[in-house]
């Protein structure tokens, strides 16, 4: 019995030793540095190798005439003297800059001034989405929520992230967490899943370089019935039933995730189907460089960010011996991998990098990560505590309250990020009689109208965070018994809407002019378009109301809908009919958020509210006009204003 007691507790004795090793790793210093340097080296390969064939194939892969080469970037290459920016790698370089200026665990509100100062163009869908919202005082992550940014399934988070990961090399749930944390400025629910599966292939792929393992580590670290472990098992599937055949794979993904994909999020930059597209290349590339290069290039939709994060990824598993030479040196008399340049020319007021510089710095933060977490340097090699957690800074997101009237209900939540299970939280101010603040939550039902200016505090054991808000507790919406809508556009022109593209789902636009005022602020059938055909510029559009009895009014609520290289108004007055027949400009006009940057696209925001107050009028009918505006990019496309609601209310203050 005494021999046996000993050899169980000799086994126990092992499994917890085993348990200790599993939970550190060792690297040493130069390798860190070679890996995290060969995968700036893979992105910008994967970056300029892929831009040709960016969005190209949609339908039918690509033609199956391997290596597909730099094609016309060869020359932007030789014009450049060496590797250049592009929205796949300038975020991350950005990103770079903000860990060394507020620590490896910048804030969202850090990260969103970054964003205001470099980021004036170059940028779309989500991510131009997120950005048009900072602008109008959002700050992350309510500018990647659905009820603001339309775009949040988009592909934008998965190619602006690996830094974080990067960063963590072994710390595959550190990693995870900061992905996801990062993502979320421009993203939120299925729409982060493969930001947070490339967070863990590149934390991973520091010790690992077997690619299904990696893919499978990827695979255990998303949610357990996400959409993209889904998306992750069909490719496998697919690939195992047709092992020698990507094309009929990649059919069948195209079949399922773009065809097929609800009507919502159907677009060329799905997340989860460009996601899917990298898995596929992955699998049949089989751990070779230029192969799985030229698949992600062939299987095509928004190609060059899937060959930019796989090939970061590759450059990570294997170091710098494991990049193709005549891809590194593409340019006779470079004796240094893309002449050692990196040349900005998509952000501002950042300087043009040199590769060898960005790896040590980048590997300067890393090493900041990994002491930060437990880690530990000695005789050049690290050690690092695998088993670290990312925990996201506590701080408030600004955004916008939800309408609130008197009369009803209110239940909100206020978003904040990081773990607020410690916060104790305090109100400063007045609150309109029987509405409560309470573990930051407003909750009650009031019929008191009015503006509430409150301050809340929301107090750590280490810091304050505070904000102030305006409580806005509205009337009825007069616009409700409104005898009829006015506007110069009482029907949308479909076809001349349908010319211009979408860059989300179709579902949204209304053809009706009457959802100005059904409430619904988005969602199906809420956006209405005032599109005619092919009307040059200035063109002046108004919304507004007319009633049979005169009403005293002085405010109106102008909810806009989802931005299509236009739609938004480059100047906003209120007008009311007089007494004597003749449209009046109101007086004391004040439009919160302010309208600002009238024609600049990258500062527009979707789905606010403008909350328009003036000097009380009385009158019969009330409009908003100005000159709507569009770029006139693609299709015939009229200048135009999107509009989901108008709401008027009588005076309140």
């Amino acid at each position: 019995m005494a021999h046996a007691r000993k050899l169980f507790l000799f086994f126990v004795v092992c499994l917890i030793g085993q348990t200790v090793v599993s939970q550190t790793k060792r690297i040493s210093a130069d390798v860190l540095e070679d890996k995290i340097y060969a995968s700036w080296l893979g992105q910008i390969i994967g970056n300029i190798y892929g831009i040709p064939h960016e969005n190209v194939y949609l339908d039918n892969p690509g033609p199956e005439t391997f290596p597909y080469g730099y094609g016309r970037n060869l020359e932007r290459l030789k014009e450049m003297k060496g590797g250049y920016s592009d929205d796949d790698t300038d975020f991350e370089y950005m990103y770079l800059f903000q860990m060394e200026k507020h620590g490896v665990e910048p804030t969202y509100a850090q990260l969103a001034e970054a964003w205001k100062y470099h980021v004036r163009d170059y940028v779309w869908i989500a991510n131009r989405a997120a950005l048009g919202l900072m602008h109008s005082g959002l700050t992350p992550p309510a500018t990647g929520f659905k009820d603001f940014n339309p775009h949040w399934f988009q592909i934008d988070p998965q190619l602006i992230n690996e830094i974080w990961a990067v960063t963590a090399p072994g710390m595959v749930d550190y990693a995870v967490a900061k992905s996801d944390w990062g993502a979320r400025i421009t993203n939120e629910d299925w729409g982060v899943e493969p930001t947070m599966f490339y967070g863990a292939l590149y934390s991973a792929a520091f010790f690992e370089n077997d690619i299904n393992k990696l893919i499978n580590i990827g695979y255990q670290h998303l949610p357990a019935n996400g959409r993209f472990r889904q998306a992750i098992d069909d490719m496998r599937a697919f690939h195992k039933q047709y092992p020698k055949d990507w094309k009929v794979a990649r059919e069948k993904m195209r079949d399922k995730y773009y065809y097929n994909e609800p009507d919502e999020t159907r677009t060329k930059w799905n997340a989860i189907l460009n996601g899917a597209c990298a898995v596929l290349a992955m699998l049949y590339g089989e751990g070779d460089f230029q192969k799985t290069l030229d698949l992600a290039c062939a299987i095509g939709f928004d190609a060059d960010n899937q060959t930019a994060t796989v090939c970061g990824l590759f450059g990570v598993m294997n170091g710098t011996k494991g990049l193709p030479t005549e891809l590194i040196l593409p340019v006779e008399g470079w004796t240094l991998p893309f002449n050692d340049t990196y040349k900005n020319v998509t952000r501002y007021d950042l300087p043009d990098g040199y590769l060898l510089d960005m790896a040590k710095r980048t590997t300067a933060l890393a090493g900041k990560v990994i002491l930060k977490n437990g880690g530990s340097l000695k005789n050049n090699v690290y050690t690092i505590q695998t088993k670290s957690t990312f925990y996201p800074p506590i701080e408030f997101t600004k955004a916008p309250l939800p309408v609130m009237n008197a009369g009803e209900r209110i239940s909100y939540v206020l978003p904040v990020s990081g773990n607020t299970a410690k916060v104790k939280w305090e109100v400063k101010g007045v609150l309109p009689k029987c509405l409560e603040f309470k573990n930051g939550a407003f909750i009650g039902l009031t019929t008191e109208t009015g503006n509430f200016p409150v301050e809340i505090n929301m107090v750590t054991p280490d810091v304050t965070h505070s904000q102030k808000m305006n409580i806005r507790i509205r009337p009825a919406n007069l616009a409700l018994s409104a005898a009829e809508i006015l506007t110069n556009v009482p029907e949308m022109n479909q076809a001349v809407r349908e010319s211009m593209g979408y860059s989300a789902g179709k579902t949204s636009d209304a053809t009706s002019i009457e959802v100005i005022r059904d409430g619904k602020l988005r969602g199906e059938h809420s956006v209405y378009y005032s599109i005619l055909n092919n009307v040059s510029y200035p063109k002046i559009d108004y919304f507004g109301y007319r009633w049979e009895e005169q009403q005293s009014i002085g405010h109106i609520g102008y909810h806009i809908g989802l931005i299509e290289n236009g739609g938004w108004y480059s100047s906003l007055t209120v007008q009311y009919l007089n007494e004597n027949g003749y449209w009046t400009n109101a007086e004391e006009i004040t439009v919160d958020p302010v309208l600002s940057h009238p024609t600049n696209i990258y500062q527009q925001p979707h789905f606010i509210e403008y909350f328009i107050s003036f000097k009380p009028i009385k009158t019969k009918a009330v409009r908003i006009i100005g000159d709507a505006h569009a770029l006139n990019r693609r299709g015939n496309v009229s200048p135009y204003v999107s509009i989901t609601e108008l709401s008027v209310y009588s005076p309140f203050y």
